[in-house]
């Protein structure tokens, strides 16, 4: 009977996803990684056989740290929907090395998967219909304005994550607001029945 590891998967998942946020998927290997626990190799073999093995279980790991980070509190489907975009932002200005990883470099997917799971997510169409109920527009309208506020949100967070442009958190998110409240408006929404912005959750 094999000898059973005292290393848990998670810790080595875990330490695995600093490393990551820290330097960039390229400082994770088997070797780095046992170094870092402060283990030998035994155990990542173990429990993911190869590097393949261990970026595959990696990705979904990241994935769900980042959905997690991306859950909304707010009630209202505009706030819901603003603390998401807000989160994403977050996650590329302060976390680029994990959003190129997810989003952009297809470790977890490739890119246009990736995109089409953000604009077409279950977890959508139920914010459409409270977005549609709280501004009294149309659900159609409502999508339409989802859909344009995440193309616009992906498109300059992915220009944060990569250095493109160079610009604060709070200026990213003003320019992601004022387009958001643009699309709104676009779609007939009454300005006074627009929630007022408010801070970025940490």
């Amino acid at each position: 009977m094999a000898r059973k590891t005292q290393i848990s998967k998670e810790v080595i998942l875990e330490t695995a996803l600093k490393m990551l946020i820290r330097n960039g998927y390229s400082s994770v290997n088997i070797k780095t990684l046992s170094k870092e626990i402060g283990c030998s190799t035994q155990p990542l073999v173990w429990h993911f056989e190869n590097m393949e093995g261990l970026r595959k279980d990696l990705a979904q790991y990241a994935l769900s740290y980042a959905n997690e980070k991306m859950r909304p509190a707010a009630e209202n489907g505009v706030e819901a929907f603003e603390q998401v975009g807000a989160a994403f932002i977050h996650i590329a200005v302060a976390k680029p090395n994990l959003f190129r990883f997810l989003y952009l470099e297809g470790y977890s997917g490739s890119p246009a998967e990736n995109f089409d799971a953000l604009t077409k997510d279950d977890d959508n169409a139920e914010l459409i219909k409270r977005i549609s109920r709280d501004l009294g527009i149309s659900e159609d309208s409502a999508g339409r304005y989802l859909q344009n506020t995440i193309i616009y949100t992906y498109g300059i967070a992915a220009l944060s994550a990569t250095g493109i442009i160079k610009a604060s958190e709070d200026e990213i998110m003003n320019l992601v607001n004022s387009a958001a409240d643009s699309f709104l408006m676009q779609e007939g929404a009454d300005h006074d029945k627009i929630p007022k912005h408010k801070e970025k959750r940490k």
